[in-house]
């Protein structure tokens, strides 16, 4: 789970629609093809990250580490976007699969040059973002909010959301101080000038623990229902889909059994990504699975699940506020048909 906000996303589409318009598609080649029949040798499969490697990824290293994707035939390269979103690598086919999010997957969508990309499992049931704070700064509630200082990025989704939650307790964007803090870490920026950030609490909250820092959190699903989207989700193409649903169902199917094993077993889930990726704290990782283990799944039938109203609900509040140009599809924009049964 990253640290900081969702500021990157924007950053990332709006250079990922650049690059999608110059690239030429392509697509990575594996040596056997399961769709005609041809399995010989294992399938080589590009899985692009998101961002920076953390515990909302454990499934695809556990799935590639314990070799649950070598057993469904694939060889898979786990990749980290550079200059280009996962929507665009995805779109493009320089990247078979790919992390995202529903609020990315919905501009892909719906922007002037439209990215052809479906959310094919959601990673995590419910939204765990929220509004970190120092808690000496007494934000308990978001009328507390009043006369404090935001730190984010400084997008539109970000300012009509906290408008949305402010006009319900009277109050407007006019009684907070809207900062630009870039990346800077949540711990740093709140030293100083900011007051409270949109963080993760499966990984900002849990270092807090580690760092005995006392925050307030006010969690987005519990303040409104609009907010509690899917993020993050992995992503296919269509024309992957079209022409390689096999592969999109034996990927899958891998996947969830590294999620489903990183369930049952946080500590050693924590222990294999941190050897994958030793940058990694080891006790962040671990405490951070300790959290996200009862939320892979969560109150959904199998791992991924989605439903349209989750998606419906969204989109219509990022049409209402004039965040996106046109309606979404929302039954092209997602699909359960690939996941295990």
């Amino acid at each position: 789970m990253r640290k900081g906000t969702y500021r990157h996303i924007i950053v990332f589409l709006i250079a990922g629609i650049a690059a999608a318009s110059l690239w030429a598609s392509g697509g990575s080649e594996g040596a056997g093809d399961r769709n005609s029949g041809d399995i010989s040798e294992p399938e080589k499969i590009v899985l692009t990250l998101d961002w920076v490697p953390n515990t909302n990824h454990i499934g695809a290293y556990v799935a590639r580490d314990l070799g649950f994707f070598e057993e469904a035939g694939l060889d898979v390269e786990i990749i980290q976007p550079s200059e280009a979103s996962a929507e665009s690598l995805v779109a493009i086919g320089k990247a078979d699969f790919g992390y995202s999010y529903q609020e990315s997957v919905t501009f892909a969508r719906t922007g002037e040059d439209e990215l052809p990309v479906v959310a094919l499992a959601a990673v995590i049931q419910h939204n765990t973002s929220g509004f970190a704070s120092p808690a000496d700064r007494g934000i308990e509630t978001i009328a507390d909010l009043e006369g404090m200082t935001y730190g984010g990025w400084g997008s539109p989704v970000e300012t009509a959301m906290l408008e949305t939650l402010l006009e319900a307790e009277g109050l407007s964007l006019d009684d907070i101080t809207l900062l630009n803090s870039g990346s800077a870490d949540f711990f740093a920026a709140t030293d100083r000038e900011v007051d409270f950030s949109w963080v993760f609490e499966g990984w900002t909250l849990v270092e807090a623990e580690i760092r005995d820092v006392p925050l307030n959190y006010l969690d987005l699903a519990e303040l409104n229902q609009v907010f509690d989207y899917y993020t993050p989700v992995i992503i296919a193409s269509e024309t992957l889909l079209e022409e390689r649903g096999d592969t999109a169902r034996a990927f899958l199917t891998a996947l969830s059994r590294g999620y489903e094993y990183a369930v049952e077993n946080p500590l050693e889930a924590g222990e294999l990504l941190v050897d994958a990726v030793p940058e990694i704290p080891a006790e962040l990782a671990v405490q951070s699975l300790e959290f996200l283990k009862d939320e892979f799944i969560a109150e959904a039938p199998r791992w991924g699940e989605m439903r349209s109203i989750v998606w419906s609900r969204y989109a219509d509040w990022l049409y209402e506020n004039q965040l996106i140009n046109r309606e979404l599809d929302v039954e092209a924009s997602f699909t359960n048909e690939y996941l295990p049964k």
